[in-house]
C-alpha cells in the first residue's frame, strides 16, 4: 500500500513570507511527497516604496507573484483571505477564518510564524507577522479542534480537525533545523518570482546563506531553516 501523502498548510501574513521563512523546507517536503497549501491573510497591498504604485495594481502584481512562486515549489493551492496589509490583528474573525481553512484542508502539519518574535538585531518584526502567528495558533487549538467552538463551521459541514504538528518560523527558541542546501536553487527561484519585492536579485543567494548558515551536528556550517516545533497529542 502506498504511503499516505502528508498534508501541510502554510499560514502567512503576506505574499513572499512563506518563501522567505520556509521556502527550502516546503521544497523538500514537496519532493518527499507532501501536499502543501498556502493560506495568505493579505495580498500585500501596502508593500511598495514606489510613490506611483496604486493599491489595485500592487494587489494584482503580488497575487500573481505569489501564485508563480508557489508553482515553483510545487505548492498545490494558494488561498487568500483578503485582509488588509498592515492591519492584521488576532481577532475572533481572523481566527474563525483560519479555523475554517484548517477544517476544510485538514493538514497534518501547519507552518506559521512565532508570534513572540518582536525584533532581531537588524529588524523589527512586522506586526502582521505577529498577528497571524497568534491567530493561527489559536485557530489550531482550540478553535479548529473542538466541536463546541464555532458551531457555524459545523453548520457549513466542516468537522473539527486536529493538527498534529506546528513548525514556527523565525523562532525565539529554535529546536529544529531542516537542511536546505539541496533545494537552495528552488528557494531562490521561488523568491525571484516576487519581482516587486526583491531589490537585489544578484545578492539574494549571499543574503540567504548569511541568514540560514548555522553550526551542524558535526560542527561544520550547515545551510538550514530553523523552527520551533510543537507536537500536539
Amino acid at each position: 500500500m502506498a504511503k499516505k501523502a502528508r498534508k501541510v498548510m502554510v499560514i502567512a501574513a503576506h505574499p513572499d513570507d512563506a518563501e522567505f521563512q520556509a521556502g527550502g523546507t516546503i521544497a523538500r517536503w514537496v519532493q518527499e511527497g507532501s501536499e502543501v497549501v498556502y493560506v495568505i491573510a493579505t495580498r500585500g497591498d501596502k508593500g511598495s516604496e514606489d510613490p506611483k504604485m496604486t493599491t489595485a495594481r500592487l494587489i494584482s502584481m503580488r497575487e500573481a507573484e505569489q501564485r508563480a512562486a508557489a508553482k515553483v515549489l510545487g505548492v498545490k493551492e494558494v488561498v487568500f483571505l483578503d485582509y488588509r496589509d498592515g492591519e492584521l490583528a488576532p481577532t475572533l474573525e481572523l481566527k474563525r477564518d483560519l479555523a475554517r481553512v484548517i477544517r476544510k484542508y485538514r493538514p497534518d502539519i501547519v507552518i506559521t510564524i512565532d508570534p513572540t518574535k518582536m525584533y532581531g538585531s537588524d529588524f523589527v518584526n512586522h506586526s502582521d507577522h505577529r498577528a497571524i502567528g497568534e491567530a493561527a495558533l489559536d485557530a489550531i487549538y482550540p478553535m479548529a479542534r473542538d466541536h463546541l467552538n464555532r458551531p457555524e463551521l459545523l453548520a457549513e459541514g466542516l468537522e473539527p480537525h486536529k493538527v498534529r504538528e506546528v513548525f514556527l518560523t523565525l523562532p525565539v527558541r529554535p529546536d529544529t533545523w531542516i537542511d536546505i542546501e539541496p533545494v537552495l536553487a528552488k528557494k531562490i527561484a521561488a523568491l525571484l518570482a516576487h519581482q516587486s519585492q526583491i531589490k537585489n536579485p544578484a545578492g539574494l543567494e549571499a543574503m540567504l546563506r548569511r541568514w540560514h548558515t548555522t553550526d551542524g551536528k558535526d560542527g561544520k556550517p550547515q545551510l538550514a531553516e530553523a523552527f520551533a516545533r510543537i507536537t500536539l497529542d
